[in-house]
């Protein structure tokens, strides 16, 4: 991509609910117990949503954050991007309810749907746009509710899903954390391993879409858990390849939260200390589009990173979806 501009991610910040759902929750409600859901996920608890909130209730929080530390208005943002699976209806979008919200009254607002990559892909698009000189200011926001779409009587599923939003702020370039390059995939052809099924226009709500709990993600977690790593591997071999780098010269890797043996797992092949790969997913569990974003914020405040430190982000999510996008930060 020709770039006019660079772009910077100049604010972060992230939003988690109160309430906290635990392993020992799940036994209370399951045939499961602590030391089976930590060994086959690393998760040891989540957060969820209370008293009807939404996914914009929990954005526009994270997206005030962000703003507050990038110190601009509401009113300079050009466009807000909502990366989410969970929005609050189809129509309008949840960024429209974040604009509103904020008063980004200058903005443009849409809403991302590519699943755990939701925010990698909104950050190529807000890079690219800030490239082209089009837009100065772009508001990032992955938001998720999936407790509302989780089966909370399937004990393969629901122990994974937690609820968050993380938000960025991208402008032109000031010489930090920039977002140097980004790269998109998918394969239709595997859809059938992550979806929701009902809800749209091929199984609209009905009576039998309701009893046959359609509503709900499903996912094939052995044929998943094999795509996942492999495609890990495959991205931040590429990233290192088309950046000039080797992958031992990434100082940080900042993956989806999915699942701890995932990632794990590729960081063995890769021959990269474990340590390197940054973890939340003990604490928040699969929070989709929201967990970069999240663990972003968490290592920005925690100062866990050196001026020109470099960067990768490595998403992967139903679709298939996935990308990654390298920040020096």
């Amino acid at each position: 991509m020709d770039k006019g501009y660079t772009a910077s991610i100049t604010g972060v910040g992230s939003f988690l609910p109160e309430k906290v759902l635990t392993n020992d929750d799940f036994t209370r409600m399951l045939d499961t117990s602590d030391e089976w859901i930590t060994k086959r996920t690393g998760i040891k608890e989540r957060r969820v949503v209370e008293n009807g909130a939404t996914a914009s209730d929990l954005a526009i929080e994270a997206s005030l954050r962000a703003l507050d530390d990038a110190n601009i208005l509401p009113s300079e943002i050009d466009l807000i991007v909502a990366a989410t699976i969970t929005p609050d209806c189809l129509v309008p979008s949840t960024a429209c309810f974040v604009q509103e919200k904020i008063g980004a009254k200058n903005a443009g607002a849409f809403d991302l749907l590519a699943a755990c990559s939701g925010f990698v892909y909104a950050l190529s698009i807000a890079r690219s746009f800030i490239a082209s000189g089009a837009m100065k200011t772009v508001l990032i926001v992955g938001t998720e509710c999936l407790s509302k779409i989780t089966d909370y009587t399937d004990r393969s599923t629901c122990i994974l899903f937690g609820d968050g939003a993380g938000a960025v702020v991208v402008q032109r370039g000031n010489g930090k954390k920039e977002i140097v390059t980004t790269y998109l995939g998918s394969d239709g052809s595997q859809a059938d391993l992550l979806k929701l099924p009902a809800g749209g226009s091929k199984l609209p709500a009905s009576q039998a879409t309701i009893e046959s709990r359609s509503h709900y993600i499903q996912l094939k977690g052995k044929e998943l858990f094999k795509t996942a790593i492999n495609n890990m591997v495959d991205m931040i071999t590429k990233a290192a390849t088309d950046n000039n780098m080797q992958v031992e010269d990434f100082d940080m890797i900042i993956p989806h939260q999915s699942n701890i043996r995932i990632i794990e797992a590729a960081m063995e092949r890769l021959k990269q200390p474990k340590k390197k790969a940054y973890i939340n997913i003990d604490r928040y569990g699969n929070t989709s589009a929201a967990s970069i974003p999240i663990a972003i914020d968490e290592i920005d405040k925690g100062e866990l990173l050196n001026p020109g430190d470099s960067v990768l982000l490595v998403a992967f999510g139903g679709g298939l979806t996935w990308g990654t996008s390298l920040i020096k930060w």
